[in-house]
């Protein structure tokens, strides 16, 4: 057997080059630079002008300071419109944006993410009529990761800084690199938008996606929550009605505390301590001290503040203690089902296999095709007529917009059948 020849750059003992990789994705840049912050009543009104004289949709993001403050105010508003170019508006300084609001009411709003935003900058007097949610477009696209920096690298080909997402944005004043970074949060995100829209108008998707994007626009703000302190993180954790009762007193002071100094309620007190002092029902201060989350670093006048709250719900009287809580409206947990009702377990079945299939066939999560809690409300409580059009109507009384009644209600009717 001969040897192979030689290269010339083995014979010369210089190694080949490897070979190429993919070419470096450009780091995003400003294309006007960074706008100084709007944080007075002339300069609001310089940006209103030029975004009424603006053309297009206008890309909206708001960020907050989740983790940090109490409850989910904007601490900074980025719009970019063509003919506008890019505004930061400071909303602690400018807390009323309704004059800016009512400007672009009839104009479309693009938004990654849309739900997020939307309470903030509805807070501060900024309301769209009509939206364009690309994290939204982006999932009925079928794209795996919605995030927005990957999508403006997918879809576009520019990376966007990162780094500063989690920062608290109530700092003042707000550093250079995190504006830079808040500008570009809106920089691309039109253009994105119609990359997207094409995308979804190939696919035959784009009319779906209006129907969701009109039904966000349309909804209105939740209703407040029902006893938001059985949402503190492993209450599941606590049985009796009485260490309850301790779980409710001290949610509902720390949530007094942490509105009055504008911290998150995290900050104040961990969710494990108050479900730690629940679990033990310290006698006093000092046995409150030796739980986790109550530790030597805790002043004084802060047990004794917890302690009381504990101590009020050892003296409740038996009718004052709250009751445990009570199953949500609708139907049992679905690992329940085969026990209390084995035929309705047999549709559930039976549809999650036949929407999962579709979803997949039409690249889209199953979740956006049709929402689970409303596959579950139908298989335990399906119509009497089980008609396409009897479905059809309980489908769209559970809140299905019309394109998932229309991809899903032979699917069901056949499943509901079986």
């Amino acid at each position: 057997m001969t040897d192979a020849p030689q290269t010339a750059e083995a014979a010369s003992g210089v190694s080949a080059p490897e070979p190429a990789g993919p070419a470096p994705v450009p780091l995003l840049a400003p294309r006007e630079g960074v706008p100084p912050v709007t944080a007075d009543a002339r300069a609001l009104d310089e940006v209103v002008a030029a975004f009424a004289a603006g053309s297009g949709p206008v890309a909206v993001d708001a960020e907050r300071a989740s983790g940090y403050r109490y409850g989910q105010r904007a601490y900074l508003v980025q719009l970019r419109r063509a003919g506008a170019g890019t505004a930061l508006i400071d909303p602690v300084a400018c807390p009323d944006l309704s004059a800016l609001g009512a400007v672009l009411a009839p104009e479309e709003w693009v938004l990654h993410a849309a739900t997020q935003d939307l309470p903030c900058l509805r807070d501060i007097g900024m309301v769209p009529a009509r939206l364009f949610d690309t994290e939204l477009a982006a999932r009925l696209a079928g794209f795996a990761r919605v995030g927005l920096g990957v999508m403006v690298e997918t879809v576009l080909g520019f990376s966007l800084e990162k780094g500063h997402s989690a920062v608290d944005w109530s700092s003042r004043p707000l550093p250079d690199p995190w504006l830079r970074y808040a500008a570009l949060d809106v920089e691309l995100l039109v253009d994105l938008r119609d990359a997207l829209e094409a995308d979804l108008e190939r696919q035959g998707k784009l009319e779906w996606a209006l129907e969701e994007f009109a039904a966000i626009a349309a909804a209105p703000p939740p209703p407040p929550r029902k006893d938001p302190w059985r949402r503190t993180s492993g209450v599941h954790k606590v049985r009796r009605r009485r260490q309850l009762a301790v779980v409710r007193e001290l949610w509902e002071a720390r949530d007094q505390i942490a509105q009055r100094r504008d911290l998150s309620p995290g900050k104040v007190l961990a969710d494990a301590a108050i479900v730690a002092a629940a679990q033990a029902m310290p006698a006093d201060t000092r046995a409150l001290a030796a739980l986790h989350g109550f530790g030597p670093r805790m002043g004084r006048r802060q047990l004794q503040l917890w302690q009381a709250a504990v101590d009020r719900a050892r003296a409740m009287e038996e009718a004052e203690l709250p009751q445990p809580a009570q199953a949500a409206a609708g139907p049992p947990p679905p690992r329940a089902w085969a026990e209390k009702d084995p035929e309705a377990a047999a549709r559930l079945s039976a549809a999650r296999a036949a929407v999962t299939s579709h979803a997949e066939a039409l690249r889209l999560p199953q979740e956006n095709l049709l929402a689970p809690d409303v596959v579950r409300r139908l298989c335990w409580e399906p119509p009497a007529d089980q008609s396409p059009a009897a479905i059809g109507e309980a489908l769209r009384t559970l809140g299905a917009r019309e394109w998932q009644i229309a991809q899903t209600v032979p699917l069901l009717t056949k499943a509901l059948a079986d």
